[in-house]
């Protein structure tokens, strides 16, 4: 049995060995289908990228015109310095999601394969909706490994990760709800045989 570690740990290695550069490949249609569906209707909008890894979300959401200010947060020190040297013009934070507190409310919060490495990812949703989103501000997540995506499954062996939360659809809705969402969405992106697709769940303060 592979010895496995704690998501930071893996996330830094990777840095290390250029696998961050992948995670920009493979999920960039979800991405791009997340952010068209959540900024269709904002004239002007903050927006922060939880779990931003090296930054190429941030890099790409900041280039759009009605994007007044864009923020990455992680918890690997690596990915957060890469982040800096690839783009000295945004802001990026090292921190744990769950203590940071940002100066300011935005109105959009992304994240992309991030929530199920917690324990407790509804403890994340909550602190969300509670500090960093404004008024009718949305949080919006892509998630590959759920209970539906049967693929999914052997991911913490085959990874070595420490911490994967697997998780049906509905809780993940569920949770949404109890932590105050509301008009909270939820479709698969890109399913196609094997593959259940991209888990989007969303939903507005």
């Amino acid at each position: 049995m592979k010895v496995r570690k704690k998501p930071v740990e893996v996330f830094s290695q990777w840095v290390e060995t250029g696998k961050d550069e992948g995670m920009e490949k493979n999920h960039r249609k979800a991405v791009e289908a997340m952010l068209a569906y959540a900024t269709k209707e904002l004239n002007s909008f903050a927006f922060i990228d939880a779990g931003c890894g090296n930054g190429w979300v941030v890099r790409e959401v900041a280039k759009a015109a009605n994007c007044k200010s864009a923020i990455g947060i992680d918890g690997s020190k690596n990915m957060i310095a890469k982040a800096k040297k690839l783009d000295p013009n945004n802001t990026y934070i090292h921190s744990d999601l769950l203590e940071w507190i940002p100066q300011t409310k935005v109105d959009l919060v992304h994240s992309m394969e991030v929530f199920y490495y917690l324990e407790n990812p509804e403890e994340l949703i909550s602190h969300i909706n509670d500090y960093w989103l404004s008024d009718k501000g949305r949080l919006i997540i892509g998630l590959d490994f759920y209970t539906e995506n049967k693929v999914s499954h052997s991911w913490p062996e085959d990874c070595g990760i420490s911490v994967m939360t697997l998780l049906p659809i509905a809780s993940w809705e569920t949770y949404f709800k109890i932590a105050g969402f509301k008009d909270v969405r939820s479709w698969q992106l890109g399913s196609k045989d094997g593959w259940a697709g991209s888990l989007i769940v969303t939903g507005v303060k």
